[in-house]
């Protein structure tokens, strides 16, 4: 008699863009893993997503649509890669104790070789392992895959040295990809844009967001808001 082998449980990076809730779905179409929690790294000054700019409630939000609870790592806005390294310690340290034999790290990296060198290195020193599925994929053909398989996301921060601050607030879709500049990554893997996930295959539930200004951040970022709406807040 055979028997099934256990899934190795994961811990997934969570910054409240679409890699990673595809990372999320593209694991759970795999029999030998299981994501257990999600982990954003969290401003102490801001309570928003250190990369995307996504409120703690909306990241807190998502996490419950995706049945999964969402841990946190506190950091300062000002943050230097050693503050980083500790906080980011810390809370796999807390996760490994909370989940006996947790220690793989899944993250939404996509082309960029030094970034998942130094997560590898990273994670290494805290004794655990780091994964990032959608690695070395075709960007074009990711983003379609996205938008085809239900992703609903929203353009949360644009570059705009890299790309006008009019793209700030526009859906993830194919009509924002057809009208992407040559030389933009369709999935913004260059830092040219980050996205705020509202729904898709991997939630049990669309989130109710409701957008708010556009701003312009340290005379380049143009951020837009998006906080829950009266229904998701109850």
């Amino acid at each position: 008699m055979t028997t099934d082998a256990p899934r190795k449980p994961v811990l997934l990076a969570w910054s409240g863009g679409k890699d990673a809730a595809w990372t999320l779905h593209a694991l759970r179409q795999r029999d030998d893993v299981e994501v257990v929690a999600l982990l954003s790294s969290i401003t102490t000054e801001y309570g928003r997503s250190s990369m995307q700019g996504v409120r703690r409630d909306v990241l807190h939000a998502q996490a419950a649509a995706c049945g999964l609870p969402l841990l946190e790592a506190g950091i300062p806005t000002s943050c230097d890669n050693a503050v980083y390294e500790a906080a980011m310690a810390h809370a796999l340290a807390e996760a490994s104790a909370r989940w006996p034999g947790l220690h793989t790290a899944a993250f939404g990296d996509l082309l960029l070789e030094d970034v998942r060198a130094w997560r590898v290195a990273q994670c290494a020193r805290a004794g655990w392992e780091v994964m990032t599925p959608l690695f070395g994929s075709d960007t074009a053909q990711l983003a379609r895959e996205m938008v085809a398989g239900g992703l609903r996301a929203t353009l949360c921060c644009v570059d705009t040295q890299q790309l006008d601050a009019g793209f700030a607030g526009r859906a993830f879709d194919d009509a924002l990809l057809d009208a992407l500049p040559p030389g933009v990554d369709p999935c913004g893997e260059n830092g040219e844009f980050h996205t705020c996930v509202a729904g898709g295959p991997m939630f049990t539930r669309p989130l109710a967001l409701e957008r708010g200004d556009t701003v312009l951040r340290d005379s380049r970022f143009a951020c837009t808001d998006f906080a829950l709406g009266p229904a998701a807040s109850r």
